[in-house]
């Protein structure tokens, strides 16, 4: 009688366990990422009264006669399914679809949490704010993620600065007209020493038979008409430099990139009364919105000034060889004037100092003008040679769409962050530029049943869950869902 009434009383136990499972369930139906349980049963162990008998000759076999103890709990199981992804519209929140859970850190003390309410605190540590725990994973420098090192606290600053780099590649792309007609004829004009300048309404014969009519720039008979473009640079102190280029077909499959006449740019200061703006052909000057001017020219691969580059293509329309030229902006200063005999200005540091004639320096003590001989540069920024990479262009019959673009940047402010499937935290900056912040790591489980809950939806590692594999979310076949939570 005392034994059926054991047996009772654990099934009621067991069963009180099951209602606790299932009343924890319900109670955390709305918890982010939380992992409902199943309690499964199984007897316990039974009370022998007789042994099993094998059959004999002359009689058959019997059982054994057990007499059942009661019920168990086998095993409460975490399920680990992925719930659905709800939008919740806040940037930093992130919601884990597959088999791996976010890492968090206390300290020394490693968590791991299907929560992905996230938020960036008061220093910019990206944290679960209910408990302060910072989430784990890669901060980029300058923009660049290495993800093979060991996961550290995620941090972005709120009011970042983004540094001014200077130009260091330009790179041209598009495609060049394979078809693109070549001056014939320049009105009158019946001798061509060389490129022919035009100041008044001029009429050019192109090789396809029709006619342009233009009314400034300069212009060369075998040449195609120039296009101009703009390229923007920037100096180590991150002012922007907008250069003109050139692009016009000088013969077959042969292009030339040069700078653009800039004679009609701008209006040069009266700095002496007898000085005026002249243009030497190796270089040019650039007025900026400020009001300084920047003096740019062409170099090559020995720093020699050069006025064009050449671009050769083979009958594929495919580019020839890697140009190693590249565009110098030299310097930046607040006054400009040439005049006969030529002044030049020569870099010191960050001073420039104006010379009249190649070895005598034109110094002047005393009166206004000299305020004018030793130019001190606005930002004394200086800039790289950059390279130039021309194997993004092509020539193929067709419209021309060439354009240049050069790295570089001013200075900027980080205004806002985004992230992505991939968990890369994106930062967006006052000039426009975005860059890697940084990654979210994750973590998978041979057996990620086997992790210990310890409260707060965080769990930990077991004697039967296996080691963290720690990586990045498409290394792990995962995905995040931005601006959602599980």
């Amino acid at each position: 009688m005392m034994r059926s009434l054991f047996a009772g009383v654990s099934g009621l136990k067991v069963h009180q366990i099951r209602m606790d499972s299932i009343g924890n369930n319900i109670a955390n139906i709305n918890t982010v990422g939380f992992k409902s349980s199943r309690t499964t049963f199984a007897d316990m162990l039974s009370q022998t009264q007789s042994g099993a008998a094998a059959p004999a000759d002359n009689i058959g076999g019997t059982n054994p006669k057990q007499i059942g103890l009661g019920v168990a709990v086998a095993s409460i199981d975490i399920i680990f399914t992925d719930g659905s992804p709800q939008g919740t519209g806040k940037n930093t929140d992130l919601a884990l679809s597959g088999n791996g859970l976010f890492v968090v850190k206390n300290g020394d003390s490693t968590y791991y949490t299907r929560d992905g309410a996230f938020s960036f605190d008061e220093n910019g540590y990206y944290v679960l704010p209910g408990s302060g725990l910072k989430v784990q994973g890669w901060n980029a420098v300058n923009g660049s993620l290495n993800t093979n090192s060991q996961p550290v606290d995620i941090v972005v600053p709120t009011g970042k600065t983004m540094s001014a780099q200077e130009t260091t590649e330009i790179a041209f792309s598009g495609n060049l007209n394979a078809n693109e007609p070549l001056i014939t004829a320049i009105d009158d004009v019946t001798t061509y020493n060389s490129t022919v300048e035009i100041s008044k309404i001029s009429n050019l014969t192109l090789s396809n038979g029709s006619k342009v009519t233009v009314t400034s720039g300069k212009y060369t008979v075998g040449h195609s008409v120039p296009m101009s473009t703009i390229l923007q640079a920037y100096d180590s102190e991150g002012m922007s430099h907008s250069v003109p280029i050139q692009l016009e077909k000088v013969g077959a499959n042969t292009w030339m990139a040069s700078l653009s006449s800039l004679s009609t740019a701008y209006t040069a200061p009266n700095v002496s009364g007898n000085m005026s703006p002249t243009y030497a052909s190796t270089y040019a000057y650039i007025k900026e919105s400020d009001g300084t001017y920047t003096r740019v020219s062409f170099i090559d691969s020995n720093s020699t000034l050069v006025t064009a580059f050449t671009i050769n293509f083979d009958s594929a329309g495919e580019p020839i060889g890697t140009l190693t030229c590249g565009l110098r902006l030299e310097y930046n200063f607040d006054y400009f004037a040439e005049a006969s005999p030529p002044r030049y200005v020569q870099r010191t540091g960050s001073a420039y100092t104006r010379y009249l004639g190649p070895n005598r320096t034109y110094t002047t003590y005393n009166t206004v003008a000299a305020t004018y001989n030793t130019l001190t540069a606005v930002n004394g920024a200086d800039v790289t040679e950059p390279t130039a990479n021309f194997t993004g262009l092509t020539q193929y019959s067709g419209s021309n769409s060439a354009y240049p673009t050069a790295d570089g940047n001013v200075a900027g402010t980080l205004t806002s962050i985004s992230v992505d499937t991939s968990g890369v935290i994106t930062g967006t900056y006052t000039n426009g530029k975005n860059q890697f912040e940084a990654q979210v790591a994750v973590a998978q489980f041979t057996n990620s049943a086997g992790l210990t809950k310890t409260g707060n939806s965080l769990y930990a590692e077991s004697n039967n869950s296996g080691p963290a594999n720690i990586k990045t979310a498409p290394d792990l076949g995962l995905t995040i869902t931005p601006s959602a939570l599980e």
